[in-house]
């Protein structure tokens, strides 16, 4: 097979990819599992990372939140100018792919741009970009949700009454300028401000607007703004959904908003009961969570809680 012809069939091969996910009507899940390995976290990252750059996309950070996970976050110009196109389209213009040692297996999972770009109202499916991730990583499920839910049903998803839909972010802080207000988030990143830290920035074209990626470390183990905190008590079923992190600050026209972790939180784990549950997983065991969450990105971008 010349080069030209593999080439031709891969193209059409991804366009297919392509207009099957971008179906109105298709129930989406909020991760894939690309695949899984024996080998360690530290192999499989470092593999990983080569099979997203070789595909086109560029690596903006990186981070360990507790010990047997990595995670990857990309983007690439068309992520950039889809993000672009709606208010608050920087929730979209990073995908996360995470590395998760689960019992004997390494598991490589990364998120539905499909269902991120329904949840995040986005004026474009990403289509594309699901396609791009499985031609680099493979895809041999989604899974993240026992609900049927649709685009259609993500554009307008809340978890339940009296709790927040997308368009009920946090608004953290509020500065003259979309310069200052970036300095403040940066500067009170680096001081560690609220136990966090910096994961990566992903500045949208053409717009005063950027997402910032936050590790919420925890002031110890019983703080509930912490990562290791939330997911150990509901990232218990099989595949892991450790892709859920990091956290986002998103920074548009000199306010720093976030989105509420009721919303956050229950958009990758739509099915989670509130009381009980098989696996252990409820939000009951992370009521502290959402108040903590938000007082932490306070602290983070440089205002009291």
């Amino acid at each position: 097979m010349t080069g030209l012809l593999r080439k031709t069939l891969f193209a059409g091969l991804i366009f297919a990819v392509s207009a099957g996910y971008a179906l109105a009507g298709d129930i989406l899940m909020p991760f894939v599992l690309a695949g899984t390995s024996s080998d360690d976290v530290n192999t499989v990252s470092a593999a990983t990372k080569s099979k997203l750059t070789a595909a086109g996309f560029e690596v903006v950070g990186e981070y360990s939140p507790y010990g047997g996970a990595h995670i990857i976050i990309v983007t690439n110009d068309a992520l950039k100018a889809a993000a672009a196109k709606t208010e608050f389209g920087a929730y979209g213009a990073g995908q996360r792919v995470s590395v998760t040692r689960n019992g004997d297996v390494t598991e490589v999972v990364y998120t539905n741009p499909v269902y991120m770009a329904a949840a995040y109202r986005m004026g474009s499916d990403l289509a594309d970009i699901r396609a791009q991730l499985q031609g680099a990583l493979g895809a041999e499920k989604d899974f993240g949700s026992e609900k049927d839910l649709t685009a259609k049903d993500l554009a307008k998803y809340h978890y339940t009454v009296m709790m927040e839909y997308f368009d009920d972010p946090s608004e953290l802080a509020e500065y003259d300028s979309q310069a200052e207000a970036l300095k403040a988030v940066n500067d009170s990143l680096a001081a560690g401000l609220g136990s966090t830290a910096k994961v990566y920035q992903i500045d949208i074209p053409g717009k005063d607007e950027s997402v910032i990626g936050v590790a919420l470390k925890g002031k110890d183990a019983d703080d509930c703004s912490g990562d290791e905190f939330v997911m150990s008590r509901i990232d218990k079923a099989s595949p892991r959904s450790t892709a859920h992190l990091p956290y986002e600050i998103v920074v548009s026209d000199g306010i720093a908003y976030a989105l509420f972790a009721r919303f956050r939180i229950a958009i990758n784990w739509p099915h989670l009961p509130m009381v009980a549950s098989q696996t252990g997983g409820t939000f009951m065991s992370i009521m502290c969570s959402p108040g903590a969450i938000e007082e932490a990105l306070i602290e983070a971008s440089g205002e009291e809680p």
